[in-house]
């Protein structure tokens, strides 16, 4: 599997950010650098440092929509409930199953399935 870098928004659990490193991943966590940070700031961090952003925020499919902006990638975990040990699960099972289709791509994670968008 390849080592891939993210950035994880303040809505990122820290359970996700702890196994990320802990498989290997480059992460950073909005939250141990600024947690006032707006969404279009986080959005061009990830952008200038080639980041794929994990987030919460279904805003951010707003921002690359409407106005346009390409990030590295996004990861948008839309689980019913919240629950940090199933999106740990899925997470893994994405990155295990699919690290190609992470870069370039809008992803959303659901219980049932992953949705790729090209972006």
């Amino acid at each position: 599997m390849a080592r891939l870098r993210f950035l994880a928004d303040v809505n990122i659990e820290k359970p996700i950010v702890d196994e990320l490193k802990r498989m290997g991943h480059n992460i950073i966590w909005i939250a141990d650098l600024d947690r006032y940070l707006d969404d279009m700031n986080i959005f061009k961090i990830a952008r200038k440092e080639h980041r794929i952003l994990l987030t919460n925020d279904k805003d951010f499919g707003e921002i690359v929509c409407r106005q346009k902006l390409v990030p590295t990638g996004i990861v948008l975990f839309r689980i019913k409930g919240q629950d940090v040990r199933e999106k740990v699960k899925l997470l893994k099972k994405l990155l295990t199953a699919h690290s190609d289709k992470i870069v370039n791509h809008f992803v959303v994670v659901a219980k049932e399935k992953f949705r790729f968008i090209p972006i």
